[in-house]
């Protein structure tokens, strides 16, 4: 691989990792807090991202495998969600906020797959190559939360919350011009969608999908309720930001120095290096539910970077070994269907009900809210370790 390509790939991953970064970890506090949204409709809120990926990335795939330059498609999404991230930064409203984080989550959806199946597109050897491509994912999520923790301290507070969708536009503009400097990338002209939805029929896939979509879902536990749940526990809200920026430090090193050697077959191979993310999720999930002190919660958001990566990045690296070669965009598009699209949505409405119903005047009961995600994640690590 030329220095050349490794630049353009790095900075469409970094620039894809870093407009994500800027809202997702961090808006439920603004729906939360100033705002004052029930946990029901942060949960819907949250479950724009997974609605669109429920429809764009298949779409998406498609288009990129059979007729148009992904890059093309990227810039026109990024350009257009960039607008929609200013009007969602202006609404303080549950419905227009609502339709606006639709709307540009559905253009955002279409993007993932798109990236992950650009680079592998472009690599010689994906196994060996990706994970050095992949780091700058975490680089640019931890870099973010730490530059948004940074303008909040010297703004000495967070004030309504919007900044993360302001700061999340202003790199959309910038994501745009990355897309239009990559590689052209020649579509195959495979069978798409149809070709990839038949991959289910092997065993062995269908076990890993079904594992996948209940283990990605409880991840919007994570995401819904730490920010809050690390406040509660004696967490500054300004410094919530740094504290969970630590889990894309671990994701950042596990990714250079750990992903490549485990996925290799001749150490754990894919199996059990997907089947230890889910064990990360499980212990940062026990960790939650015991209350531990505020530093152990501080260092268990590594177990959530380290899981991100074995479990999510490794499993997108799975799928592109066994998918042929003419649908691997289609099939990207795929377990981002069942992971960040099927899989997040569920986990956002039952995450949604549950820390409503574990909750009297605004206050929640963490333990019981986080012994849902444990209990499911659980037994998603056991059909992995059966049947996969």
């Amino acid at each position: 691989m030329s220095t050349t390509l490794y630049l353009q790939l790095s900075a469409l991953m970094f620039m894809e990792f870093a407009v994500w970064g800027a809202w997702l970890p961090v808006l439920a506090a603004r729906l939360l807090g100033p705002l004052k949204m029930s946990g029901k409709q942060t949960g819907w809120i949250y479950a724009t991202l997974p609605l669109g990926c429920m429809i764009s990335p298949l779409l998406a795939g498609q288009l990129a495998d059979k007729y148009v330059d992904p890059g093309w498609i990227l810039a026109f999404c990024h350009a257009v969600g960039a607008v929609l991230l200013f009007v969602a930064a202006r609404t303080t409203k549950f419905k227009p906020l609502f339709v606006a984080m639709l709307a540009y989550s559905m253009l955002y959806a279409a993007t993932l797959p798109l990236v992950n199946s650009l680079m592998f597109s472009h690599l010689t050897d994906a196994g060996k190559q990706s994970p050095g491509i992949f780091i700058w994912a975490p680089v640019a999520w931890a870099l973010i939360g730490y530059m948004l923790t940074g303008w909040r301290n010297l703004r000495k507070g967070e004030g309504d919350g919007s900044d993360c969708l302001k700061f999340a536009a202003i790199l959309s503009v910038v994501m745009t011009l990355v897309c239009l400097i990559q590689p052209a990338t020649l579509p195959k002209g495979g069978e798409g969608v149809l070709k990839a939805l038949s991959m289910l029929s092997k065993v062995n896939f269908a076990v890993f999908i079904v594992a996948s979509l209940v283990v990605a879902g409880m991840m919007q536990f994570y995401f819904l309720g730490t920010a809050r749940f690390l406040s509660d526990m004696g967490a500054s809200a300004k410094n919530v930001p740094a504290i969970m920026g630590i889990a894309q430090a671990a994701q950042a090193l596990a990714t250079l120095f750990a992903l490549g050697l485990l996925f290799d077959d001749k150490m754990l191979g894919p199996k059990w290096t997907i089947t230890l993310g889910a064990v990360c999720w499980v212990l940062l999930y026990v960790v939650y539910t015991l209350k531990c002190p505020k530093w152990i919660l501080v260092v268990s958001q590594a177990l959530h970077g380290l899981a991100y990566v074995f479990f999510m990045i490794a499993g997108q690296m799975y799928v592109n070994q066994v998918a042929p070669q003419d649908i691997r965009g289609s099939a990207q598009a795929l377990i981002f269907l069942v992971t960040t699209g099927i899989g997040l949505f569920l986990g956002t409405q039952v995450a949604g009900v549950v820390m409503d119903r574990c909750s009297v005047d605004g206050k929640f009961n963490w333990s019981k809210v986080f012994l849902v995600p444990l209990f499911c994640t659980l037994a998603g690590v056991l059909a992995l370790v059966v049947g996969f």
